[in-house]
């Protein structure tokens, strides 16, 4: 059985960082794609950073690019999230998946992903 617990959440001031992190048990990195995905209150949940099975990073928000940095620790079974330059709209809740189809990893960096951890909460101040 797969499991994902995510780790690193917090709360900062505006030009701090995190680091977020994802552990995975059971999991033997099939699918397309591993990523990170936020939700803000009120708003849908959207992609962040994808990486695929093969290590390759495929994807970041624009919103984040330049940001945040997505690194997959394999021999660790671990997924990382490297959030830099934090800012208020960065306020979510994190999800790391897993299994995530060719078509969300790689076109509508959708959210059909078969395994998700519970969330970590990040908020950011002003």
């Amino acid at each position: 059985q797969v499991q994902l617990v995510e780790s690193g959440g917090g709360s900062v001031q505006a030009g701090e960082s995190l680091r977020l992190s994802c552990a995975a048990s059971g999991y033997t990195y099939t699918g397309s794609c591993v990523g990170w995905f936020r939700q803000a209150p009120g708003k849908e949940r959207e992609a962040v950073a994808f990486i695929s099975s093969g290590g390759a990073t495929i994807y970041y928000a624009d919103s984040v690019k330049g940001r945040f940095t997505i690194i997959q620790h394999r021999a660790e079974n671990t997924l990382s999230l490297r959030m830099d330059g934090l800012k208020p709209e960065d306020t979510a809740m994190y999800y790391c998946a897993a299994e995530g189809t060719f078509d969300s990893c790689y076109v509508s960096r959708g959210t059909d992903f078969r395994y998700w951890g519970q969330g970590t909460q990040v908020t950011v101040s002003s």
